[in-house]
């Protein structure tokens, strides 16, 4: 890649798609806004609306900037929801690359020919991506496995195109009015750390294996095994998972699956993995789930988890529940309470605010309220009062979002909150009252257990710490008094001998 050919393509694509619309409202210095205005825009870009254009645009460009209008698809709280919508169809799939380059990775990273590793290996790939691909393999106890490659040389090219958006974000952030609040910079950072973890596939490997612990005796979900003996940075080997995609309704109904208990099955994963685990799959998207012939889900691509504190957990718990109480005002305490507002937000204020974007939405039954758009609302609101919004929360709700399409896909009278407030209840249960004080003793007691003997001991040497501290005092005390006599003294013995010297 050229450094000059690369900024000259973007500028056509800028043409191409118009993309001076999206610009011209925030800038502020008026010899630029001259200067955007006189760039030429295609005729045929008229015919899409904004966020189409936009979509278009990103997929043109590459691998690289597809992937960053994903990220950007995650980021509601920065975005109009229009476009997030629009950027979250962004789909990365590209022509693979050739097999012996493939089989020169694999060699390579792992230190033995193709021949010592697997059994049998097929060249032709079953799946390629803007970042890896695929290919079938068999290992010598007759195993079938799933082997992914990373692309060859990605590293060059994404060094570029990085050093391009911060080039951008940085002079976007400057002549844009909006620019400082957007954080060009931040979003450009967050995404090259998204790329370089979804470039080490050991990454990718440790949290298919912590996800498949975690639903190891599951009837609802399959994660595959992972080979750690036949992974690298560079070369991920997990068992193959035969299934339908979960796409393919016609299919799973001819195969006689319960789509309903799909889909409950499928909100009741993804609570089990935010509420009880702390850890969740955040790429839940259809392309990413397979349905085994017993109606289980097959989980599949680990680049991208989200993680959860108990702090986490508790605020969405109250927030949740809080809503579908209409009970504003504890949204609002919640919020300050966090700390996510500044200190001296009126709680009231806060509430009217809430109520006013969150009430419309409760004019509907609450089988028909998006949980996701929810949390969206939340998150718009939230940019009023400056908060700053959690990436791992905005990671949540975009997950949300994919679950929530996904189980009203299958079933479209899915009634996600009831099937989602007994966890809720359950976890509130767990952290509040009776049950949340027994637990949290127990978890504490060998501490206690090493404690309380010491107390006595710990208690003494503080009330000796104190007796010497009260010592020390008056003898400070004692020296600064026998100063000041000292001084007084010494005024009288001059007196004293200036008499003297008088008579």
């Amino acid at each position: 890649m050229n450094w000059f050919s690369r900024p000259t393509t973007i500028l056509k694509t800028v043409y191409r798609y118009g993309l001076t619309d999206i610009i011209l409202p925030y800038i502020h210095h008026g010899w630029v806004e001259n200067l955007v205005r006189r760039i030429p825009q295609s005729p045929e870009a008229k015919k899409q609306n904004m966020p189409v254009r936009l979509r278009l645009a990103l997929e043109s460009l590459g691998p690289i900037f597809v992937k960053l209008g994903q990220v950007l698809s995650t980021r509601p709280d920065l975005i109009p929801p229009a476009y997030a919508s629009e950027l979250a169809k962004l789909q990365d799939k590209v022509p693979p690359f050739d097999a012996t380059l493939s089989r020169q990775q694999i060699e390579r990273a792992l230190g033995k020919p193709i021949a010592q590793l697997y059994a049998e290996f097929e060249s032709e790939p079953v799946a390629s991506a803007s970042i890896a691909q695929v290919h079938k393999a068999r290992l010598f106890d007759g195993t079938w496995v799933a082997v992914k490659v990373l692309r060859p040389n990605l590293g060059e090219v994404i060094d570029q195109d990085l050093a391009l958006m911060r080039f951008a974000a940085t002079w976007i952030e400057r002549l844009f009015t909006d620019g400082k609040r957007l954080k060009p910079r931040e979003v450009v950072a967050e995404f090259d750390k998204y790329l370089h973890d979804e470039l080490d596939l050991m990454r990718e490997a440790a949290n298919a294996s912590q996800l498949g612990r975690q639903f190891e005796k599951s009837n609802q979900i399959i994660v595959p095994k992972v080979y750690f003996d036949l992974c690298s940075r560079e070369v991920m080997t997990i068992e193959w998972m035969d299934g339908t995609p979960i796409s393919d309704v016609h299919a799973l109904k001819a195969q006689g699956i319960s789509l309903k208990k799909l889909a409950r099955y499928g909100v009741e994963i993804f609570f089990t993995q935010v509420f009880s685990n702390g850890f969740f799959h955040a790429d839940m998207h259809p392309g990413n789930i397979l349905v085994a012939p017993d109606g289980r889900y097959i989980a599949l691509d680990f680049g991208i988890v989200g993680s959860l504190t108990d702090y986490d957990k508790r605020y969405l718990a109250i927030n949740f529940l809080a809503f579908f109480n209409r009970d504003y005002h504890r949204v609002a305490t919640a919020h300050i309470e966090s700390g996510w507002v500044p200190p001296d937000t009126r709680a009231e204020d806060l509430e009217a605010a809430v109520r006013t974007v969150c009430e419309p939405i409760f004019n509907k039954p609450l089988s028909e309220i998006s949980f996701g758009l929810v949390l969206m609302r939340l998150f718009e609101t939230s940019r009023r009062f400056n908060v700053e919004i959690q990436p791992q929360l905005v990671l949540l709700q975009k997950t949300l979002l994919n679950i929530e399409g996904l189980g009203r896909q299958l079933d479209p009278e899915l009634d996600l909150w009831d099937t989602a407030k007994p966890f809720l209840v359950k976890w509130m249960d767990t952290q509040i009252g009776p049950r949340a004080l027994l637990k949290n003793l127990k978890e504490e007691a060998p501490d206690w257990a090493d404690i309380l003997p010491s107390i006595p001991r710990k208690l003494n040497q503080l009330l000796d710490e104190k007796r010497q501290q009260e010592m020390r005092d008056a003898y400070l005390h004692l020296i600064a008094s026998q100063r000041q006599q000292n001084v007084w003294l010494a005024v009288i013995a001059v007196v004293l001998f200036l008499i003297l010297l008088l008579k």
